[in-house]
């Protein structure tokens, strides 16, 4: 069952940074999570778990099933898939999913090269808890896509999002260099002071279970890479 929310209902809200990431969190228990780049991350409280359906799967713990169609039917085509919840249905179907290295064959090899580093050595003690296999085919399809700019940050996003599962599965990697995927913190520090910190693995003394203006919330971000978590700020979204 679909729910839309009824016309001018509203949903308190706060924002705040974390690390490289800013987080929206509404009081429904619903948190957005973006690297002001190429990636999103949609999070939900336990009370959601096996309730919705739709392109982000259905929450039941159980992936083999997350391409549940519109009509309740479990099928293996990402494209029957995501055909199914087309909205508008004088949209045409999608009949083939291009492969973007194949379009744009001279970023191939800087892709396998540059993405190689998710199965090097700077990952190895995160092999094992994490298979990196799909992580690597994911960043070399999205370096291959992003041929007009910003192939730096297709692929810095690949391998921060590999990263961070790692961080999640208590296996931290110091990945980022000056010349890889550099984040420079400390330049914002006054002074002679150092309160600006990169933190690769997060801040795990940040609080994980809070209520800020009536915005309940035990819903853990405290793995989001970067600098520490900044102030809160409030508002309300319309339906």
């Amino acid at each position: 069952v679909i729910k839309q929310l009824e016309e001018g209902h509203h949903v308190p809200f706060i924002t705040r940074e974390v690390g490289l990431y800013l987080v929206v969190e509404a009081s429904s228990g619903i948190i957005v999570i973006w690297d002001k780049r190429t990636t999103i991350f949609i999070k939900l409280a336990p009370s959601y778990k096996g309730t919705v359906c739709g392109l982000c799967g259905n929450f039941d713990d159980q992936t083999k099933n997350d391409f549940t169609t519109r009509d309740h039917m479990v099928v293996t085509s990402e494209l029957d898939f995501g055909n199914s919840w087309k909205e508008a249905s004088t949209c045409p179907d999608v009949t083939h999913t291009p492969d973007p290295c194949s379009l744009n064959p001279h970023r191939r090899s800087w892709a396998e090269k540059q993405c190689s580093i998710i199965k090097s050595g700077v990952f190895k003690g995160c092999h094992s808890k994490v298979d990196p296999t799909v992580f690597y085919e994911a960043c070399v399809h999205d370096s291959c896509s992003c041929d007009t700019g910003g192939d730096c940050e297709c692929f810095c996003s690949a391998v921060a999002s590999y990263a961070q599962e790692c961080t999640k599965a208590e296996a931290c990697v110091f990945w980022r260099t000056p010349d890889l995927c550099p984040v420079f913190c400390d330049y914002y520090n006054p002074p002679d002071e150092c309160e600006w910190h990169y933190e690769p693995c997060g801040n795990r003394t940040f609080e994980t279970c809070r209520t800020i203006n009536g915005i309940h919330s035990n819903i853990s971000v405290s793995y989001l890479e970067g600098e520490p978590a900044g102030p809160f700020r409030e508002g309300v979204a319309k339906g």
